[in-house]
């Protein structure tokens, strides 16, 4: 039967494996629920979903006179015997614990909230084909704020949306609950996911109004028995735009009375509203350096009012100085450590993982570490804006894993980002969304898997992307071992080989201006010089890459002296970041044995070689697969080639008008691509996609 995939990881395929599957008849003849709330329904729902898929029989619930079987209860609702075994254990009202106790597997918790996590957990496992006997498990959640950015508009479009429309049909709402609000809140549960802003950090204020406050409200009923909260992004400018008054500045009296009128109003009908994210004096959003006010003044202003009700500001520091020449990488930097210690304890001022844009691959952003008085929140793309969107295959739990890795040596060796966020009192991780009205969700089917890695590496930074690729195939795929690990490796591999053929060496916003979609590195149109990708490059005869040490832009003195040392020296930084920082002759011999500018063209060749091995790999399971879901990948991944060649091609036949130096031997120039691309003059803009 054909699969779309609406059913993302939740598929509950039949299980083959004897010993398991008598096991779970076994325990799932008698279940014995200890608690009864509105979470306690689902747990008790996906339960017999499992079971129907699983073993094709519907559980038993309470069977009297059972030695066997499974009991989920709260810590405080266990028998003395069994809770004593976890007596001061759980830290966090979401941990969850699984274990054995003579016949029975036990899941345990402090909220029901906890025993539903603990629930997807062990029908995750199942699902994986793990043995029951002797289940042991023990899992709380690293970082507390665990949250989707939706950038959705009110009018159904998604800024960055590759996967159709919204979900979220605000014409209908609240009066028609659409049976996907229901279907996303439960996929969400299932990893983790805590949280939900459902609008555009560029922001609309019409969402603060009764009307709309209503259909959030109705949101939040559908949401709030899977443990999550919802969340909206506050337009700065509402006050004047909502209330009519003259001004937005947040220290006006009037201003500060709007908003605490208006976050009252939404508690009243939301009483667990989780707050606000803001995204103010950047990219022509108002906020309050409009009033010659600090980004502390305007976070604090909201904060002050949330704190009684425990909400939080999430304040991003994702913002462009008015400084035409000051390079990109500074300002965020710049801007928001002088201001460090300035914040109210519900604010988290939330940080992308790089300095410049959601790159495929950048250095961490020098904020991390750079603010120690300050909740940072760590902000993650699983949209892949610059990442070929939803026509390329590029698997983004290794990019966070880096990403949570990388050790800001704030607190000395060993200080990860991930170990920093994980201490702060207030912490959190968002993750701009990929999610559409696509019947399978992510438009690409590989994107579910980025979706499903978010959720587990934000509950655990220290997850292994492997283990987790591994996870998802084996939910989403009934399929043989063999695919399984074949494809896992394609998975593990993908993200870099995008990185090669679109951003190499550390080369970086090559990508078309204002789509962000496929190469334009000749693009020097926009009027703002940080807007064009040739302020990036910086190509000329003799070199090329970004100079930001002494003798440049200097934006590595913002990083602490161990960092500088890793990457100072053109002649000892990892390859992957030499153009990041250094501006480096088209001949200068690297450590891989070529010049620079053959490096450059084995990287663009390597990465196109990477995706046609990709498709090598997926043409191998064409029988194993429903052909719906193979003829899906299939194409996607030859439009990924395609892309990949068009990124080759035009991009070093544009910087070999620099560098003036042959193509190498192994350079592929059968393409009838390239002799399209050598016909043209550049500079030259493509057709938007």
């Amino acid at each position: 039967m054909a699969d779309n995939h609406y059913k993302l990881w939740l598929n509950y395929y039949p299980i083959e494996n004897t010993i398991i599957k008598n096991s779970i008849v076994k325990h799932f003849n008698n279940i014995q629920v200890l608690n009864n709330d509105a979470t306690i329904d689902i747990i008790k729902k996906e339960l017999n979903i499992a079971s129907a898929g699983f073993i094709n029989r519907d559980v038993k619930f309470n069977t009297p006179n059972s030695e066997t079987g499974l009991l989920i209860g709260t810590l405080d609702k266990l028998p003395n015997n069994i809770a004593q075994r976890l007596d001061g254990e759980f830290k966090s009202h979401e941990g969850f614990a699984i274990f054995q106790h003579n016949n029975t597997i036990v899941i345990t918790a402090l909220s029901t909230v906890g025993l539903l996590y603990g629930t997807y957990n062990l029908l995750e496992n199942i699902g994986a084909n793990y043995p029951l006997t002797g289940v042991k498990n023990f899992s709380e959640p690293l970082i507390q704020h665990r949250i989707l950015n939706h950038w959705d508009n009110l009018n159904g479009t998604v800024e960055r949306g590759y996967s159709g429309a919204s979900i979220f049909n605000w014409h209908t709402l609240p009066d028609y609950i659409d049976q996907r609000y229901i279907d996303y809140a439960r996929a969400n549960a299932s990893i983790g996911i805590n949280g939900t802003v459902l609008t555009n950090v560029n922001s609309n204020a019409t969402i603060l109004t009764g009307t709309y406050l209503q259909k959030v409200k109705a949101l939040a009923n559908v949401f709030r028995p899977f443990g999550i909260k919802v969340y909206l992004s506050a337009r700065f400018s509402a006050p004047i735009e909502l209330g009519k008054l003259k001004t937005a500045d947040p220290l006006n009296a009037d201003v500060q009375q709007w908003w605490a009128n208006k976050i009252n109003e939404i508690y009243d009908s939301i009483p667990d509203f989780g707050g606000f994210v803001v995204k103010a004096n950047s990219e022509g959003q108002p906020g309050p350096q409009d009033y010659n006010r600090t980004h502390a003044d305007g976070a604090n202003m909201l904060a002050k009012i949330l704190l009684p009700k425990k909400g939080i500001v999430m304040w991003r520091a994702f913002v462009y100085s008015h400084e035409q020449n000051e390079d990109r990488h500074k300002q965020a930097y710049n801007e928001f450590t002088k201001l460090d210690g300035q914040f109210l304890p519900n604010v988290m001022v939330q940080v992308k993982n790089g300095a410049i844009d959601f790159m495929p691959r950048e250095p961490f952003h020098p904020l991390f570490g750079a603010m120690p008085k300050t909740p940072l929140m760590l902000e993650l793309q699983i949209t892949q804006e610059y990442l070929g969107q939803a026509t390329t295959l590029a698997y983004l739990a290794p990019m966070y894993k880096e990403v949570l890795d990388s050790d800001t040596y704030a607190e000395g060796k060993g200080s990860t980002i991930g170990k920093l966020l994980h201490n702060q009192k207030l912490n959190g991780i968002a993750g701009v969304a990929n999610i559409g009205a696509d019947i399978n969700w992510t438009g690409h089917l590989f994107g579910q898997s980025n979706w499903f890695a978010f959720g587990k590496q934000s509950w655990n930074y220290n997850a292994s992307p492997k283990e987790i690729a591994d996870t998802w195939l084996k939910l989403t795929f009934k399929a043989s071992d063999n695919f399984y690990q074949d494809i896992s490796k394609i998975m593990l591999n993908s993200r870099e080989a995008v990185v090669k053929y679109s951003n190499p060496l550390g080369l970086h916003h090559l990508m078309g201006t204002g789509h962000h979609y496929g190469p334009e590195p000749w693009a020097n149109y926009l009027p703002r010089e940080d807007w064009n990708p040739t302020y990036y490059h910086k190509a000329d005869s003799f070199d090329i890459g970004f100079n930001r040490t002494k003798t440049g832009s200097n934006a590595l003195s913002q990083y602490k002296p161990e960092v500088q040392q890793q990457w100072q020296n053109e002649d000892s930084i990892d390859l992957k970041y030499l153009l990041w920082f250094h501006h480096v002759n088209w001949n200068k011999k690297l450590n891989t044995g070529r010049t620079l500018w053959n490096e450059l063209c084995y990287q663009y060749q390597s990465g196109c070689d990477d995706v046609k091995n990709m498709i090598t790999t997926w043409q191998k399971y064409k029988n194993e697969l429903d052909m719906p879901t193979f003829n899906h990948v299939n194409m996607l991944l030859n439009i990924q080639y395609k892309e990949a060649v068009w990124w080759r091609n035009s991009s070093t036949l544009y910087f070999q008008t620099f560098s003036k130096l042959p193509f190498p031997q192994f350079l592929e120039k059968s393409d009838k691509t390239l002799e399209y691309y050598q016909s043209l003059k550049f500079p030259y803009a493509p057709g938007h996609h």
